[in-house]
């Protein structure tokens, strides 16, 4: 078992959430509890879920197998669309699903503008956070709108708004709205698909540090300060993925990868106002 001690995040509510964690989006359900728990083995203690992934199971038997305390470890669940009609009941579902008491993070996974009830959902999340049975709640998929309306409406601002981000789609003015607010940014799909490690740019700072292209793609995440969760079905690149803190970019590493940035035209997932 690796011991790398991972760097954490201070979220606004106190609680510090380590900065590189285990995706499970796409993970099949009946594998979830052997790749999660394998995640467990490489040294990543921080697995993130939702109920939209149908393997939050998996990850609570994955996290009872492994015979790590649940205190070291950072689980994160998200509450799914179809639910938002309910979120109290919602919120205990995954909780019976995790075979959990409470969950280290609740995230609202989409905003669902046309619905128009986000604010509201965000007020139930308010009350979970509350009650203790979630130390930490924010949002996932929110532009800068949708933050200011739900921090205007009930005066508590999300600890984490986790959203699609990579460096051909780097989210420059949602980050800035986020570190003046004091929200965590959090990359999914952090690695940003299989052609960025044809680019020439990455190519050559990773050979320069003896590294492979995702191994300095999640290391400028940690550099300019997000929380990314790169996900793998395979061991191997799971502990490739994780071996990312014995190098540091440069500032003209960093310089060159902000380049790549192509704004919306660089997204490569659903955009907010599209998901329905």
């Amino acid at each position: 078992m690796t011991e790398t001690t991972i760097p954490t995040i201070a979220l606004n509510n106190g609680t510090a959430i380590p900065q590189l964690g285990f995706g499970v989006f796409r993970v099949d359900p009946a594998r979830t509890a052997e790749i999660a728990g394998t995640a467990l083995e490489v040294g990543y203690r921080h697995i993130d879920t939702a109920a939209g992934y149908h393997n939050e199971a998996g990850v609570g038997e994955a996290v009872r197998a492994s015979g790590i305390a649940r205190n070291d470890l950072w689980i994160t669940t998200k509450l799914a669309n179809g639910d938002q009609e309910h979120p109290e009941d919602a919120f205990q579902a995954s909780l019976d699903a995790l075979g959990f008491d409470c969950v280290d993070l609740y995230l609202i996974h989409w905003p669902l503008v046309e619905k128009g009830i986000y604010p509201n959902v965000w007020k139930s999340l308010t009350s979970i956070a509350e009650s203790g049975r979630a130390k930490a709640i924010g949002v996932s998929n929110f532009q800068i709108e949708h933050l200011e309306r739900i921090i205007a409406e009930t005066g508590v601002t999300p600890a984490v708004n986790q959203v699609e981000l990579h460096v051909e789609f780097q989210q420059r003015e949602l980050r800035a709205f986020h570190l003046e607010h004091g929200i965590a940014t959090e990359a999914w799909y952090p690695l940003g698909g299989g052609t960025l490690s044809d680019a020439p740019v990455l190519q050559q700072i990773a050979a320069a540090h003896g590294k492979s292209v995702a191994q300095v793609v999640l290391r400028w995440h940690i550099q300019v300060g997000n929380v990314a969760i790169p996900k793998s079905n395979h061991r191997d690149r799971m502990a490739e993925n994780f071996d990312i803190f014995s190098f540091q970019l440069t500032d003209d590493d960093l310089a060159a990868i902000a380049a790549l940035d192509r704004g919306d035209e660089g997204r490569r997932g659903t955009h907010p106002l599209q998901m329905r």
